[in-house]
């Protein structure tokens, strides 16, 4: 019985010890399946749109060359005028008394001329008979140069009378419209003040000013599309001009269009202009594929050997609809996870299947 007692004991104590004793953590964790996507760079074109204007490809900026008051304004803004023809005319009464100064002393010089002449002409005669000596000869030469030089700088002054007197009547200078006036009947207008603007015939542009951070760094394809906000009509357009400066007051970039099929397009207009930026190679990945590191922006890369994911922040380049663009953090041909991300944590291990991009 004691034997029985003692064997009982020693059983029940082996066996309280062996619960007692920690167990062994042999449960790994399960592996979570996922998909991916290569990092790799690919060509991406994005697009801008924003409002302009249609202009004349040429305007001038009209002005009387002298100084006047004006006494007629002959168009208007909106008004179609011809080559040559007569815009504004300025009070001509001192550029006429001017012109009459410099005829008379044209026929006065003139008529100096043909006295020189006579007198040479006689001074010649008489040297040759031996009558008169070679020194009057010189000198009657000398004053029929001299007069002769008068006649052509009286010529030359009343030119430019004519000429200054032509200018008090200001001409279009080409076929077109009158797009601006700045100068009214009785006005005094100084030489060189603008007066009228005239948009030439011909080609048409599209003006547009742009953002300065949607075109700094950037360049925009050579083809465009250009909409009439009054109508539905659409042209081609070709990227003509893109300012080298930005307009400080402003903030933007003046880029013009040229239109290609639409020369008759109304001055004015307001329009919708749409280019494409030149393709870049960037590294875009899907919105999925995007998590949170540090307050950072990151993605799980995937250990190709191991299959095991590590959270990496990248630097966002754009953010664009359903993707976004990587600028730096990622190298080629890194495995990154796009979907399934939400409950990963650093040291998973995963199995995965590649998406398409």
């Amino acid at each position: 019985m004691g034997q029985l007692t003692t064997g009982f004991f020693l059983g029940f104590s082996m066996a309280w010890l062996a619960a007692c004793a920690p167990k062994e953590e042999t449960r790994q964790k399960d592996t979570r399946h996922v998909e991916t996507v290569a990092v790799q760079a690919v060509p991406v074109s994005e697009t801008i749109s924003t409002t302009g204007e249609i202009r004349a490809r040429i305007q001038s900026d009209l002005s009387f060359r002298v100084s006047g008051r004006i006494i007629a304004r002959l168009v208007d803004v909106g008004d179609r005028v011809k080559a040559g023809q007569i815009l504004a005319r300025l009070d001509a009464q001192e550029q006429k008394a001017d012109l009459q100064v410099a005829l008379a002393n044209l026929q006065s010089a003139e008529a100096q001329q043909t006295q020189a002449r006579q007198a040479f002409d006689r001074q010649q005669s008489l040297f040759a008979a031996g009558v008169t000596k070679r020194a009057a000869l010189d000198d009657a030469r000398e004053a029929l140069l001299t007069t002769r030089a008068t006649v052509q700088s009286a010529q030359a002054q009343l030119d430019t009378a004519r000429d200054t007197l032509g200018q008090t009547d200001l001409r279009a200078d080409a076929n077109g419209i009158i797009t601006a006036r700045n100068a009214e009947v009785g006005q005094v207008a100084q030489a060189a003040q603008l007066v009228f603007t005239l948009a030439h015939d011909g080609p048409r542009d599209a003006v547009i000013n742009a953002d300065e951070s949607a075109l700094i760094g950037r360049e925009l394809e050579d083809v465009a599309k250009v909409r009439l906000l009054s109508g539905k009509d659409e042209f081609r357009a070709k990227v003509r001009e893109v300012s080298p400066t930005i307009d400080t007051t402003t903030g933007t970039i003046r880029v013009k269009l040229a239109l290609e099929d639409a020369p008759d397009a109304p001055l004015g207009s307001a329009v919708i202009a749409t280019a494409r930026y030149k393709p870049e190679a960037v590294i875009e990945l899907p919105w999925s594929a995007m998590a949170s590191y540090a307050g950072r922006t990151a993605v799980w890369l995937v250990d190709t050997k191991t299959s095991v994911v590590s959270l990496h922040p990248v630097e966002v380049a754009a953010y664009t609809s359903g993707r976004f663009s990587v600028q730096s953090g990622l190298s080629m041909g890194d495995i990154v996870v796009s979907n399934g991300t939400k409950f990963l944590s650093d040291g998973d291990v995963v199995s995965y299947e590649r998406t398409a991009r």
